[in-house]
Formats: C-alpha cells, sequence, structure tokens
C-alpha cells in the first residue's frame, strides 16, 4: 500500500493539491453566485474532515489528509498558488488593455476593491478567532501587488 513515502515532494505536493483543486474545479463551473461558493468550500474542508473518519478510506487518503490537517500541509499545498495568481492576474490586465481600454481602469479599480474586500474580511475573521493582525506581511505584499497589476 502506497504511504508518503512512495512519493517525490512534487509529487506528494500534487497530491496535497489535488483535493483543493478538486473544490476549485467544481466552483469554476458553478453559476450559483458568491454564496454557493462558500458552501462549496465549507463542503470540500467537511469532505477532508469527514475521511479522517471513514474507515473504508486507505492509509493514502489518510495521510494527505493528515498533512492538509497541519500548517506544513496547507503551505505546501498552497505554494506557488499566489505566483500562479499573479500571473493570471497580469494577463488579465494586459487583456483589459488591448481589448478594453476605455473600460480598463475602472475593471481594474474594481478587482483592487475585490482584493481589498477579500483581505478586510480575511483579517476580520482572524482577528475575530484569535484577536491578531489586521494584515500579516504576506498579505499586505499580495495586496500591493495586485494594486501595482491594477495600477490602482
Amino acid at each position: 500500500m502506497a504511504t508518503k513515502g512512495n512519493f517525490t515532494l512534487v509529487e506528494w505536493k500534487r497530491l496535497l493539491e489535488s483535493p483543493l483543486l478538486v473544490g476549485f474545479a467544481i466552483n469554476g463551473d458553478d453559476s450559483s453566485g458568491f454564496l454557493s461558493t462558500l458552501t462549496d468550500g465549507l463542503a470540500n474542508e467537511t469532505a477532508l474532515a469527514e475521511a479522517k473518519l471513514n474507515p473504508r478510506d486507505d492509509e493514502l487518503i489518510w495521510a494527505v489528509t493528515d498533512d492538509l490537517m497541519t500548517s506544513e500541509g496547507r503551505a505546501i499545498s498552497r505554494e506557488g498558488i499566489r505566483e500562479r495568481a499573479l500571473a493570471e492576474l497580469k494577463q488579465t490586465a494586459a487583456i483589459l488593455d488591448a481589448k478594453a481600454p476605455a473600460n480598463s481602469a475602472a475593471f481594474k479599480a474594481w478587482l483592487g476593491q475585490i482584493a481589498d474586500e477579500v483581505a478586510a474580511a480575511s483579517s476580520a475573521g482572524r482577528a475575530l478567532a484569535s484577536g491578531g493582525a489586521r494584515l500579516n506581511d504576506a498579505e499586505k505584499e499580495t495586496l500591493a501587488e495586485i494594486k501595482l497589476v491594477f495600477g490602482t
């Protein structure tokens, strides 16, 4: 039976990303709205938690869920997502500038506003949960890079 030791670090990272990517893929095809996206995210988290309790799941599933339940495992699964997202946003900005120059500034400002609101929601949730800081350094840096990409 396969365990974590059967995989390279790169392969293991892909296994850790896979449950999250399944959720992203499902959400990407969902036209039911934002609330549905949140509900789907919760369902993804619930499915991961339930896998730990399910006796029919195998050791590999348990190993992946064990890792995803740690801060290190979550960090590994998210590694590179920020860079990929910023690269996609740069492409979006270029498309807007080329194909919709009259709308580009307003659209980029709107995306910048979304980034502000998501960052505020994230920090508010953290503050409620732990009395933590408004934005951590990584969030501040990402928000600044998004603003730079969109010129907002």
